[in-house]
Formats: C-alpha cells, sequence, structure tokens
C-alpha cells in the first residue's frame, strides 16, 4: 500500500440551487483507508458524498477530485461509477419488482464487473438465502446488505456509505459493521458517513468533522475518540 494519497478532494465546493453548502472542503485518503466524515446533521456530510459520486444535484462550482490518479471533476455520475466510485445511498435504493440477485445482476450490465454471485453470496450468505426474493421486501439490515453487495458487484476503487446504521437495530449494525472490517481488509478505500460517531469511528483510520460546510477538525479517529471536548463540541457525544 502506497503512502501516496489514493483519494484527493482539493477546494470543493457545492450547492443546492442559491444554498452555499459544501465550502471549500480539501481532505485526502489512502488506498484501503477507511475516512468517518463526521458532523450535526445538515453539516453538508451527505452533500460532499453526493458531489463524490458527481451527483447531478449538488451542483459543484469549483474543486478538484481525483482517484487512483484519475480527475473525477465533470465527470457524470456513469462515468464516476465506471472509474469506481460506488455510492451506497441512505435510502439504499434497492429496484422495486426483481429480486435479490436479479438486483445484483443488473448492476452489472456495463464494465467494469466486480464481484462475481458466488464471492458475493460467500461474504453474504443472508443474500444467498433470499436470492429468490423481492428485494424491497427485505428486512432492513438485509436491504442495507445487497446495497452494499451491489456496489462491490462493480469495479469498486471507492465506496461512499451513507448513514449505513440509519434505523438498524443494535445487532444488525454489528453485522454491518463486520461487512465494512471485511471490506477494509480487502483493501478497498471507503467514506462512511455516520450519526452513530462512536461505531464509525472505530472503523476508521481517519476523521473529518463538518460544521455548515467546512471542516473544522481532521485528524486520527482515535484523536477523535480520546478527545471528550472536541466530541462534545461538535458531535453532541
Amino acid at each position: 500500500m502506497s503512502d501516496q494519497a489514493y483519494f484527493s478532494v482539493s477546494d470543493l465546493h457545492a450547492y443546492y440551487g442559491e444554498s452555499y453548502i459544501v465550502q471549500g472542503i480539501s481532505f485526502e485518503i489512502k488506498e484501503g483507508e477507511i475516512l468517518a466524515l463526521l458532523g450535526r446533521n445538515g453539516a453538508g456530510k451527505t452533500t460532499a458524498l453526493s458531489a463524490i459520486a458527481r451527483m447531478q444535484d449538488p451542483q459543484v462550482h469549483k474543486g478538484t477530485i481525483t482517484l487512483d490518479g484519475q480527475d473525477l471533476t465533470g465527470m457524470k455520475p456513469f462515468e464516476a461509477a465506471r472509474a469506481g466510485v460506488q455510492l451506497v445511498p441512505e435510502d439504499r435504493r434497492i429496484i422495486p419488482g426483481i429480486t435479490v440477485e436479479e438486483n445484483l445482476i443488473i448492476s452489472q450490465i456495463s464494465e467494469p464487473i466486480g464481484w462475481d454471485l458466488d464471492r458475493i453470496y460467500d461474504h453474504f450468505p443472508k443474500l444467498r438465502e433470499r436470492r429468490s426474493q423481492e428485494g424491497v421486501t427485505l428486512s432492513g439490515g438485509e436491504q442495507q446488505m445487497l446495497a452494499v453487495a451491489r456496489a462491490l458487484a462493480r469495479g469498486i476503487k471507492l465506496l461512499l456509505l451513507d448513514e449505513p446504521y440509519e434505523g438498524l437495530a443494535p445487532t444488525i449494525v454489528k453485522e454491518i459493521e463486520g461487512i465494512v472490517r471485511e471490506i477494509k481488509e480487502m483493501g478497498i478505500t471507503t467514506i462512511i458517513v455516520e450519526q452513530n460517531a462512536v461505531a464509525a469511528l472505530k472503523l476508521s483510520d481517519k476523521a473529518i468533522i463538518m460544521e455548515s460546510g467546512e471542516i473544522v477538525y481532521a485528524g486520527t479517529a482515535q484523536e477523535v475518540l480520546d478527545n471528550k471536548e472536541l466530541r462534545e463540541q461538535y458531535l453532541a457525544i
């Protein structure tokens, strides 16, 4: 694993209409690291993830985004996906009317292809059990597993997880944490946005705290865990 930045964001500014949400953030991650992107509601975290994934909303007015030496700036969402960026949104966006397996297969209709079905089912045995079930009828935790598995079914370099524990029971959160740890062991670079800040920090190497669209703290995840004053001031924990 190289010591050089694998993924970097430089002076990123993003808007929803006239609302100035992300206000000039810059950071970088090494290959295989997990970054916890934290802050109170409305801090701009999800907007930052959407901008990185090159979603049409928000509108990026300024900034540079680079992944594995490739400039993502100005790419359309499908181009960023082909470059290896996979976003797992908070609402999971499971396609209705089709099975678990069809949800996985449809994610591989274009290059680059990631994990095959056997590998996915080996890592997500519950999805193997539910392979013929309609995806939207799964439990919340199983839908989250399907959303992550669908991202891994693509050629992936950067995984963006937006509130992966939202609405899940503590036992299911533990299962999702285990999956994220496996992903880290595989060397996949990950950014996780999560209101359960302590859980996210325990999984992560680095941490960024945002407030009002700006980065107010950047350091290691352990530094945030160890700094009660910092957590109380910006995360209310």
